[in-house]
């Protein structure tokens, strides 16, 4: 019988090293079938530590269908200007715009993109595409079947929501992002259906983002598997 001391400095070394949200049950999975309960006692225990302890820097909290040890929102200035150290990349404003066009029209194309910003949206694309915040979910079935982009899992970890109904009213994010819909010439409302592929995005543009994203794709499918062959 593993120790309760045991099971809960294994449930946090866990949470600790993993990347994505972890779901409960495949925590508890580590352990023998006669010790889940007690298993299941010594999440509680952790989760509990890290939300009422404040103190710490680092909370426990779902998102994404699974549980993470994420910093405390509070500290955000503090991080930011870790990251301002760093010279860390950040999304532009068009990036941010691009992805909340994307996020609350999904599935959109491109060409619906760039109706509503009137940018050619290609590069931003590349750039989401790349930070694995959207994915490519095929082809819309009309004149020249324009590839279509939704959010990803990445999305949700990144800003911290359960899923896509947890994203704020559209209101809110505008006046986050500074915007205002009407002086922008922007509407994030509605149906991407409602809006027809139009020309303007260059056909070839489309394809070498799409050859972009396979190919990062492949990558880091090749990465993963390295890392598991590597794993003692």
């Amino acid at each position: 019988m593993t120790p309760r001391t045991d099971m809960e400095a294994a449930l946090e070394a866990i949470l600790f090293v993993s990347a994505e949200p972890i779901p409960k049950e495949r925590l508890l999975e580590i352990f023998e079938a006669d010790e889940r309960a007690e298993a299941a006692e010594a999440l509680a225990a952790v989760i509990a530590r890290y939300q009422a302890d404040e103190g710490r820097g680092v909370l426990a909290e779902e998102v994404a269908g699974g549980l993470r040890l994420a910093t405390r929102p509070d500290l955000g200035p503090w991080l930011r200007r870790f990251y301002e150290v760093r010279g860390s990349a950040k999304l532009s404003m068009a990036a941010l715009e691009t992805l909340a066009i994307v996020a609350y029209r999904q599935p959109i194309t491109a060409p619906e993109i760039q109706e509503l910003r009137n940018v050619n949206p290609s590069g931003v694309l590349r750039t989401l595409l790349e930070r694995r915040l959207i994915k490519i979910a095929g082809r819309k079935p009309v004149v020249g079947n324009p590839m279509l982009y939704r959010t990803t899992k990445e999305f949700l970890v990144h800003f911290g929501l359960q899923n896509l109904k947890e994203l704020p009213p559209l209101e809110e994010l505008e006046e986050a992002l500074g915007l205002a819909a009407d002086e922008a010439g922007m509407d994030l409302g509605g149906s991407s259906g409602e809006i027809g592929a139009r020309e303007g995005m260059p056909e070839d543009s489309e394809e070498a983002v799409l050859r972009e994203a396979l190919a990062l794709e492949e990558r880091m499918t090749e990465r993963e598997e390295n890392a598991v062959e590597v794993e003692p």
